[in-house]
C-alpha cells in the first residue's frame, strides 16, 4: 500500500500543478481548459490509488477536487459523478463530508431533471444520519424528500420503502397521527398489488397500534380494525389482527398479565422487533400495574 500511496501523492502533485497552470490569464487563451481536463483525470487517478490503499479521506478529497474543476468547466454530469465517488470514500472516514458531497450532487441531478437518482442519494444521506442516531429528524427529512421524488417518478415501491421508514420514526417520536397516515397510505397502495398485498396487513397492524397509543383506549383501535377489515377482508384472519383484538380485550379488562400472555404467544411464531417492543411497552404502561417489561 505504501507504493500505491506514494504514486497517488506524485500524481496528486501533477494534478495540482496542471490545475494552477490551467487557470492563469495566458493559459486561458492557450488551451487552459485542456490542462484542467488533464488535471481532473489525474485527480481521479490519484483518488483511485488512495482508495486502493484505503486512504479514504485523501481519496475523497482528490475526487472532490476533480468535481470542483468540472463544475467550473460546466461539465455537470462528470462533476456530480466525481462528487458521488468522493462521498463513497468519505462515508468510511468522515460521514459529514460525505453528506456535503451528496447534497451538491443532488443539486446537480435535480437541475438536470434526474429525480430518481437524486432520490437515491437522499436515501444515502438519510442512512448516514441514521447511523449517527443523533440526527433522526434529519434522516426523516431526507427520507421524505426521497419519497416525494420517487412518487413523482412513479417508483411506488421505492417511495413506499421511504414512507415506511418515516412512519416508523414518527411513531417512535410519538407523532402517531403522521405515522397512521403513512401506514394507511402504504397499505392502500399495497392492497392494489398482488405482489405487495401480503405485506399490507403488517402496515394495518402498525397503524392500529399507533391508533391505540394515540387514543389511550381500545375504542380507536377497534374502529381502526373495522376499517381495515373493510379494506382487506383477509386482515381479519391474520395473526396480527387477532393479536390486536386480544390486546384490546386485556387492556379493557385492565389485565397486564393477559396483555403480556398475548404478546408472548405471538412472539413464538413471529419475533417481536425493537420497534414493536417500544410501542407495545407504551401501551402496556397505561394498564394499571403494567409498568414492568413486556415479558
Amino acid at each position: 500500500t505504501m507504493s500505491k500511496e506514494k504514486e497517488a501523492c506524485e500524481i496528486l502533485a501533477e494534478a495540482e500543478k496542471l490545475s494552477k497552470s490551467g487557470t492563469g490569464f495566458f493559459s486561458q487563451l492557450f488551451g487552459g481548459s485542456m490542462k484542467l481536463e488533464d488535471a481532473c483525470d489525474k485527480y481521479v487517478k490519484a483518488g483511485n490509488l488512495f482508495k486502493m490503499g484505503k486512504k479514504w479521506s485523501e481519496a475523497g478529497a482528490a475526487f472532490r477536487k476533480s468535481a470542483d474543476i468540472r463544475e467550473k468547466l460546466a461539465n455537470k454530469h462528470e462533476s456530480a459523478s466525481n462528487l458521488v465517488d468522493a462521498a463513497g470514500c468519505y462515508k468510511k472516514s468522515e460521514p459529514e463530508q460525505a453528506i456535503t458531497c451528496l447534497a451538491r450532487a443532488i443539486d446537480i441531478f435535480t437541475d438536470m431533471g434526474r429525480f430518481t437518482i437524486a432520490a437515491k442519494h437522499h436515501m444515502s444521506i438519510a442512512e448516514l444520519y441514521e447511523a449517527d442516531a443523533l440526527n433522526i429528524e434529519k434522516a426523516i427529512a431526507h427520507y421524505e424528500k426521497a419519497a416525494d421524488y420517487y412518487d413523482g417518478e412513479d417508483s411506488k415501491s421505492s417511495a413506499n420503502k421511504c414512507w415506511l421508514k418515516v412512519a416508523a420514526y414518527a411513531a417512535q417520536l410519538q407523532q402517531y397521527t403522521k405515522a397512521i397516515e403513512l401506514y394507511e397510505r402504504v397499505a392502500l397502495t399495497s392492497i392494489e398489488s398482488p405482489l405487495l398485498k401480503y405485506a399490507a396487513k403488517e402496515y394495518m397492524f402498525k397503524a392500529t397500534l399507533c391508533q391505540f397509543c394515540l387514543g389511550c383506549s381500545g375504542v380507536d383501535a377497534r374502529q381502526a380494525i373495522e376499517k381495515y377489515e373493510e379494506w382487506m377482508p383477509a386482515f381479519e384472519d391474520s395473526r396480527e389482527c387477532k393479536l390486536v383484538k386480544k390486546l384490546i380485550e386485556a387492556y379493557e379488562n385492565n389485565s397486564a398479565d393477559g396483555f403480556a400472555e398475548a404478546i408472548a404467544e405471538y412472539d413464538k411464531v413471529t419475533r417481536i422487533d425493537e420497534w414493536l417492543t417500544t410501542i407495545l411497552l407504551r401501551i402496556k404502561k397505561t394498564i394499571a400495574g403494567g409498568d414492568e417489561d413486556i415479558d
